[in-house]
């Protein structure tokens, strides 16, 4: 069999222009650093799940480490015994302030004392301060506010 060396040397180019083509379509894209910004709103989103997830389970000593010590006496303050709750967070909007997070939370709760059940819905903002964050204040409708 006879192979002619011009179309060995057109298939091979080819070749190498597809190895090529596909070198430089595999190459590392420019990753952006994260802005200081989203790691805040990603820090206020965890702590969120972590107090709702605390108040839930009734763990004191978490809603105390998450909050400041005039954010814990306001939880403290409007918390009620309740034998069961479920308790659903929405965050939908994160504002920094100067050296605060204004955390919008939109939220659903369901809860049980004996054989009575209550359920309300509200809006609340999460005033967080410090590094790293913790509950200052809640304003607007409070979700740990046991419905009377």
């Amino acid at each position: 069999m006879h192979v002619n060396k011009t179309v060995v040397r057109k298939l091979t180019a080819f070749v190498g222009l597809l190895i090529f083509l596909l070198m430089i379509s595999c190459g590392k894209k420019e990753v952006k650093p994260v802005s200081q910004e989203s790691k805040l709103a990603q820090e206020a989103f965890q702590l969120a799940e972590t107090l709702k997830n605390a108040y839930v389970k009734n763990d004191r000593g978490t809603l105390e480490e998450s909050s400041t010590k005039d954010g814990y006496r306001e939880l403290i303050g409007v918390m009620k015994k309740f034998d069961k709750v479920e308790l659903t967070f929405t965050a939908t909007w994160v504002e920094i302030k100067d050296s605060s997070v204004y955390l919008s939370v939109s939220w659903k709760g369901v809860w049980t004392v004996g054989t009575k059940s209550r359920e309300e819905r509200g809006l609340a903002i999460f005033v967080l301060e410090g590094s790293p964050l913790k509950l200052a204040r809640v304003q607007r409708d409070n979700p740990f506010r046991q419905p009377e």
